[in-house]
């Protein structure tokens, strides 16, 4: 079993930054890709990043590459998500999650644990 609790997130402006953090407890953190997805009100759960087991592959969504970085320190059973640029329509619940696999996906079905996620909001 792992256990995700993700923290970082807030109320910041058009055009600030944040930055999400992910602790993860339990079994070795090493093995697993990681996710981060968020969910708006009234709209599906998207992906927004992911980091294989390396943390040498990563992929990011179209609407936020560029402006966010994600990252993972094994050493330190975390994954961080470093939102840079932020919109108005970043607003939503972030959700870090891990799968038990060695490369990159990104179907929210194929991720085995999911954190309580953590509110972001960006006002214009």
């Amino acid at each position: 079993q792992v256990q995700l609790v993700e923290s970082g997130g807030g109320l910041v402006q058009a055009g600030g930054s944040l930055r999400l953090s992910c602790a993860a407890s339990g079994r070795t953190f090493g093995i697993y890709t990681m996710g981060w997805f968020r969910q708006a009100p009234g709209k599906e759960r998207e992906i927004v990043a992911a980091i294989s087991k390396s943390g040498s592959n990563s992929y990011y969504e179209y609407s936020v590459r560029g402006r966010f970085t994600i990252s993972r320190d094994n050493a330190k059973n975390s994954a961080y998500l470093q939102m840079n640029s932020l919109k108005p329509e970043d607003t939503a619940v972030y959700y870090c999650a891990a799968a038990r696999r060695i490369a990159i996906t990104t179907a929210d079905y194929e991720y085995d644990y999911w954190g309580q996620g953590t509110q972001v909001t960006v006002s214009s």
